[in-house]
């Protein structure tokens, strides 16, 4: 079940401007990427105009169907971000063959409009910054945006393993809400909860009954952690 809906997030390549945190980029050795060309140099490099916002404008008598298909994948990429499987997708809807698709898709991905490594990255630093997910519920995300297992391996790879501080953190942002309820109750809505958020298990059930136990005794959660003794 998604908790926010469909994650409109911005470009992996900043169409406007903008730029976007990597998931590499938490490591001290990191490498900078390279900046990425916008849509408005894409709108050059295939001949068109570009209006005064740096939007491409939309061609006199185009007709040829590469063209168009070129022009439809262009208004989603700046619209929101799209793996190579859903640029697959919107070429589908118009008249191309298999190797047109191809093609076009070639020349996307060569000029850095598509780049499912790089949406892969972003995906995940969303996923843990704005949702506080876990590892399954981000596999999970990025394999519905159609990004292969390998390129999924790689971004999570790159991720701290640090799932069980993550499902703590976010158990001590509902615990407080659950004070009235009594402990099983709040302890069976949190692990659920948590469990939406792909963490289950040993790091659920230690995340909840350490945040429930901070909330009930007024600790402040600053990092410290309560853990039952034997």
């Amino acid at each position: 079940m998604s908790d926010g809906g469909e994650d409109r997030l911005a470009p992996v390549i900043p169409l406007f401007g903008g730029r976007m945190t990597r998931a590499s980029e938490l490591r001290p050795d990191a490498e900078k990427p390279a900046p990425k060309r916008s849509v408005g140099d894409h709108a050059h490099a295939l001949g068109r105009t570009v209006d005064q916002a740096g939007r491409p404008a939309e061609p006199a008598g185009q007709t040829e169907p590469a063209g168009q298909a070129e022009e439809a994948l262009v208004r989603k990429l700046r619209a929101r971000s799209l793996s190579v499987s859903e640029a697959r997708q919107v070429l589908r809807g118009h008249d191309l063959d298999a190797a047109g698709i191809d093609d076009v898709i070639d020349k996307f991905c060569e000029r850095g409009y598509l780049d499912d490594a790089l949406l892969a990255e972003h995906l995940v630093i969303s996923g843990v910054e704005r949702k506080g997910q876990g590892r399954v519920a981000l596999s999970r995300a990025l394999a519905q945006r159609g990004i292969p297992r390998d390129v999924i391996d790689t971004a999570l790879g790159d991720l701290p393993d640090d799932d069980a501080e993550r499902a703590l953190e976010f158990a001590r942002t509902k615990a407080r809400s659950m004070a009235r309820l009594d402990a099983d109750t709040a302890l069976r809505r949190l692990l659920g909860q948590l469990a939406r958020r792909g963490y289950g298990g040993s790091v659920a059930t230690s995340a909840a009954r350490a945040a429930l136990a901070e909330a009930s005794l007024g600790a402040p959660t600053t990092g410290v952690r309560f853990v039952e003794s034997d």
